[in-house]
């Protein structure tokens, strides 16, 4: 009997790569299903799931506002930043006010990042001086004067000061403090309805094990993700992963499942998210 074939998206991360190493590997059962592993940055990811080119994928909360009439929300593969997240970075240190009136590097008009960046503003998009920059390229733009300030996603939280700059703000600090002590939710696997019920519970379940795979199976997944560390050695890379892959990600749980519905919840009460439908998760 031929398998399914199912087109999975995620970004060439070390923290997505971790979470999908056991899949990627054969090392978990996968039942009737062929996954086809597809490595893009997120903001491409977030684009094709508008266009439902993806069975599976990685997507920023933020673009899940756009999908949930197609896709539903795995209940694990979360990456949250709990009192961390996102951070604005500067050649020196800006108090907030001075901050929001320089050119701002962002890596994705549909990133959470942006979404929590435009939360933690608290002005419309039309009055910030933004730019869109590849997030691996938000240091050279920093560099090279195209911005001022850098919103940092993935392996640059660790490594900013050594590559010369000064943290401004760190938004999962901010959000944490905001909303009383939730995580801010930043990415999250989406699967397409499409598929069917049975399908997307039984690939959901799929990837769960993967993840629990791999945490339980810690260092042979860190060196499985390592090669898309990006200059972390392996202790950084270690610690990065730690960062978005955990009980968290194993299942939202009711803090994480709250933390989606307030940051979907202000976006849309800001008049930067669409009214959607209640979030549903598999």
């Amino acid at each position: 009997m031929s398998k399914q074939k199912i087109l999975l998206g995620h970004s060439p991360d070390p923290d997505d790569a971790f979470m999908f190493y056991a899949m990627k590997e054969g090392l978990v059962p996968m039942g009737n299903y062929d996954f086809e592993h597809i490595l893009q940055d997120i903001q491409t990811l977030n684009e094709r799931a508008r266009r439902e080119e993806l069975d599976v994928t990685a997507v920023s909360i933020h673009a899940y506002a756009h999908l949930t009439d197609r896709y539903a929300l795995m209940s694990c593969g979360a990456s949250m930043g709990d009192n961390y997240g996102p951070m604005l970075v500067a050649r020196r240190a800006l108090e907030k006010e001075e901050l929001l009136k320089k050119r701002i590097a962002i890596p994705g008009l549909l990133t959470s990042a942006y979404l929590a960046f435009l939360l933690y503003a608290g002005r419309p998009a039309a009055e910030l001086d933004t730019v869109v920059v590849p997030f691996d390229e938000i240091f050279a733009a920093l560099r090279d004067g195209r911005a001022e300030v850098g919103l940092l996603i993935h392996e640059g939280q660790l490594t900013y000061a050594q590559d010369g700059f000064a943290l401004c703000e760190d938004l999962g600090v901010w959000w944490h403090r905001e909303t009383g002590g939730l995580p801010l939710p930043l990415g999250g696997n989406v699967v397409r309805k499409a598929l069917g019920p049975q399908a997307v519970r039984e690939i959901t379940d799929i990837t769960r094990e993967s993840i629990r795979y791999g945490l339980e199976h810690r260092a042979a997944g860190v060196a499985h993700a390592l090669p898309l560390g990006r200059g972390l050695d392996t202790g950084m890379a270690d610690r990065f992963i730690g960062m978005y892959v955990n009980d968290l990600t194993l299942d939202y749980g009711e803090r994480g499942r709250r933390a989606v519905r307030e940051f979907l919840a202000r976006g849309t009460a800001a008049g930067i998210l669409p009214e959607i439908q209640p979030v549903e998760f598999v």
